[in-house]
């Protein structure tokens, strides 16, 4: 098991390219072409890195739009 996960960490994709390749998916707009090559590339220690990256931007930007409505609110 671990043998895999290391050869999997191996893999070509820089953490940048992948953060692309979830960017393009997150707006739905990647082919499948496009997705079956990035998911035969992508590492997925980076994968887990950016899921979190993002769900942390997802969670602060829904609050500070809270923020800003309820404020304009009042």
């Amino acid at each position: 098991m671990s043998q895999d996960l290391k050869k999997l960490s191996q893999r070509k994709l820089n953490f940048f390219q992948t953060l692309k390749a979830i960017s393009w998916a997150m707006f739905g707009v990647r082919k499948g072409k496009g997705y079956e090559e990035d998911i035969a590339k992508l590492n997925p220690v980076h994968l887990i890195v950016a899921g979190l990256l993002f769900g942390v931007i997802f969670v602060v930007s829904l609050v500070l739009i809270v923020k800003i409505a309820i404020a304009s609110l009042s």
